[in-house]
């Protein structure tokens, strides 16, 4: 492993502990599969299509934990720099701020500093991974109604969490050399929500600049930028 990514996947670093799926179940074998995937250096596009014969919410629950496991290892990385002094405001640039709301303390959308944010979403999302009546973790035990919902929100809430990092926090991403890795996450991410169209399009605008066209399609034009004061740095992850 590069010092790069030993440094994204510093233990230490982690904000959360990492939900893991236990041995001999299914899903620890649909984790197995989509790890096989993405480590034999699959088309992303490819990797997160479904596997035939597997269902579809399985495959899905398999991501969002995932997911969450590896966005949380990314922000622990620049957790020590995103603080109540530097980020004042959850946001994503001056165009874009995120509140939050849930259905105890804060029953109204209500801004936050970016830490104390991201502390009440990773908070929330572990109760809802770790909660059996919409994660069942039983074979055989079906899925609430209620589950791809539940799995919208928790998803569209992680990728904010690329949003802040991208525009607020990419020099630290660059300076630690894990600019590639951060990168093929987020595509990773932004492949499997479109697969699935599991986030509404106008929540990926913040980090989509514009379609660039082509002879064979359209390709994304996605921006990153440093933080305020900064120029605008293209990163075109899309289109490579």
């Amino acid at each position: 492993m590069s010092h790069a990514l030993k440094q994204v996947f510093n233990k230490d670093k982690t904000f959360r502990p990492k939900r893991k799926f236990e041995p001999g179940t299914q899903r620890f074998e649909l984790h197995k599969k989509a790890q096989a995937s993405l480590n034999a250096g699959l088309d992303l596009k490819v990797a997160v299509q479904l596997p035939p014969g597997e269902e579809q919410n399985d495959w899905v629950a398999v991501h969002v934990v995932d997911f969450f496991n590896r966005i949380n290892l990314i922000y622990g990385t620049i957790s020590d720099y995103c603080t109540e002094h530097s980020c004042p405001v959850m946001s994503g640039g001056p165009k874009y701020e995120y509140r939050w709301q849930d259905e105890h303390k804060y029953r109204k959308p209500t801004a936050l500093s970016a830490p104390q944010y991201m502390n009440l979403l990773m908070d929330w999302i572990e109760v809802q991974i770790n909660n059996e009546d919409i994660f069942p973790t039983n074979v055989g035990t079906p899925f609430p109604k209620n589950f791809l919902p539940v799995v919208k929100k928790i998803l569209s809430r992680l990728f904010r969490v690329f949003v802040h990092v991208y525009i607020h926090h990419f020099d630290r991403i660059t300076q630690m050399g894990s600019e590639a890795h951060v990168n093929t996450c987020y595509k990773h991410f932004y492949y499997f929500v479109k697969e699935f169209n599991l986030i509404d399009t106008k929540e990926l605008e913040p980090l989509v600049s514009a379609w660039v066209g082509s002879g064979t399609g359209g390709a994304l034009r996605v921006c990153g930028q440093h933080r305020a004061g900064a120029s605008q740095r293209a990163l075109n992850l899309l289109r490579r």
